[in-house]
């Protein structure tokens, strides 16, 4: 269970994948923040389980010849939870600064005993993603899997994350939909999320004003419903995510913000 609580620490996950045709709207005052940083907690119930940190690096990177943000997520288990089970995760992605799209993500998992280190490349001209895991016994990489992505404007979540920041949201009316194409392991999704007002967020940093978001979540036995996750972002220029809430069928969880370093422009914070 607790792993399955921790892929919170990744930031919604699959809820926040954004693709092209319902998200046309981009607000011209959205910058990403070179050195932007995030810090959050995860809990379960009263308990709290892990800590998740997401990092703009401060310099830009060349990949296949696009200019790109190089985002890392870095997620662990936090007080007497880690005495149960450790997870130390790592989650990356080059992405295009226009666009937001990956050109290269990865992960490298530690979870109990489990580990898996895995290396994907997004060809978008050619409609093409391949992926390939490192073998744990020999410490190479295994032959690449293949997969078929034209006519699709696909990202892979830390991508999807950063272009759903961009979105003008003030264009959108409660109930409307984003479309979703993404990639995760050896999957291309088609996810749905719904725009569903504005709302007042309390956080360890004050109370900040925002846009909540639930995406459709698909039958499965680890969320209680096709509507157990929320998710809120800020509103303001910065777009950060604040928290999510996610019910689950052996509980609640969630994930709030407890840091920020670096951000474009100071937060909409509201008196409480």
């Amino acid at each position: 269970m607790l792993n399955n609580i921790l892929l919170f620490l990744y930031l919604f996950s699959a809820s926040i994948f954004a693709s092209g045709d319902d998200s046309k709207v981009v607000d011209s005052q959205f910058v990403v923040n070179k050195g932007e940083k995030l810090e959050y907690k995860v809990s379960f119930g009263f308990l709290t389980v892990g800590e998740a940190t997401m990092k703009v690096r401060e310099k830009t990177y060349r990949v296949q010849d696009a200019g790109c943000y190089k985002v890392d997520i870095f997620g662990k288990t936090s007080g007497a939870v880690g005495w149960v089970t450790r997870v130390n995760d790592h989650w990356g992605a080059y992405i295009d600064k226009e666009s937001y799209q990956p050109y290269i993500s990865y992960r490298n998992i530690e979870e109990g005993r489990y580990r898996k280190n895995e290396l994907v490349r997004f060809y978008h001209e050619s409609g093409k993603v391949e992926a390939k895991e490192v073998n744990q016994k020999t410490g190479e990489y295994k032959e690449p899997t293949i997969y078929d992505a034209r006519g699709k404007q696909l990202f892979d979540m830390i991508g999807g994350y950063m272009h759903l920041r961009s979105i003008d949201f003030d264009s959108y009316e409660i109930g409307d939909t984003i479309k979703v194409d993404a990639f995760f392991e050896d999957t291309i999704y088609d996810f749905r999320i719904i725009y569903q007002g504005k709302d007042v967020v309390k956080t360890k940093v004050g109370s900040v004003r925002a846009f909540k978001l639930v995406p459709i979540m698909p039958d499965n036995k680890l969320f209680d419903g096709e509507n157990a996750i929320a998710t809120w972002f800020s509103d303001d220029q910065n777009k950060i995510p604040l928290k999510v809430k996610a019910d689950m069928f052996v509980g609640s969880v969630t994930v709030d913000l407890v840091d920020h370093q670096n951000l474009t422009s100071p937060l909409a914070l509201v008196e409480d």
